[in-house]
């Protein structure tokens, strides 16, 4: 029955506002065909992809991170949802490019050398390109080389990395350190998390904060990244 409600609803009869409306909604749902289709017919209808990415996108899944941070929500809906604005990134990506958008930021992502636990830095990934990130997720087991080339090869804003090993989270310090060594630390913002991690962890460690999921960490991206901006303006 829910999939016959759905094809009742012609999305290219819908005016503008209620189509980025029903987008958030099948966003929700993770119903990636009707994301293509509402993105492409908002492109068609001459909208930016920067404003299709921020006002139908970003904003449905920043509704998501909220029900996913309350509890309303869990992982597989999150990744469903995740996997829907992918098939709308799938259009946009390439004009993003082109049109030289200004995106939220860059983030480097990555979980600790010696360790090789990916599903909630994946969730995270997932969850900052919902709020408009570019993110380079470096995988698993990362080391502070790799992690430090991959910052300033891209010119990240941020550097996030993950652990679910006691073992392996003390790694976080030995990046952070290095970072200050060469002298790099104060160009970057810090996030850390994983199971085991807790906020004073993430202060001993010398973090801008720790998040303790995917919701939190893309909240705290786009605070830390804006505070920054402004800053400095």
């Amino acid at each position: 029955m829910a999939d016959e409600q759905y094809e009742e609803i012609d999305l290219a009869a819908l005016p503008d506002a209620d189509l980025v409306q029903q987008m958030h909604s099948d966003l929700y749902d993770g119903l990636g065909e009707e994301i293509a289709a509402g993105t492409q017919i908002l492109l068609d209808r001459g909208w930016s992809a920067e404003k299709v990415l921020n006002d139908a996108l970003v904003e449905g899944m920043r509704i998501v991170g909220i029900d996913f941070r309350d509890g309303i929500l869990f992982v597989p809906e999150v990744l469903l949802a995740a996997n829907a604005m992918k098939a709308g990134m799938a259009l946009l990506r390439p004009i993003l490019a082109e049109t030289g958008a200004v995106r939220a930021g860059t983030v480097v992502l990555g979980t600790v050398k010696g360790d090789i636990h990916d599903i909630g830095k994946n969730l995270v990934a997932m969850m900052l390109e919902g709020a408009g990130f570019e993110v380079i997720d470096l995988g698993v087991n990362t080391d502070a080389d790799r992690f430090i080339a991959a910052i300033q090869e891209h010119k990240a804003d941020i550097l996030g990395m993950s652990a679910l090993l006691t073992t392996t989270m003390p790694y976080m310090k030995v990046v952070i350190d290095e970072m200050k060594r060469r002298g790099l630390r104060d160009d970057y913002i810090v996030l850390v998390g994983g199971a085991p991690l807790n906020e004073e962890f993430g202060l001993a460690v010398g973090a801008d904060a720790y998040c303790r999921d995917a919701a939190i960490a893309a909240e705290t991206a786009r605070r830390l990244v804006e505070a920054r901006r402004a800053a400095s303006a």
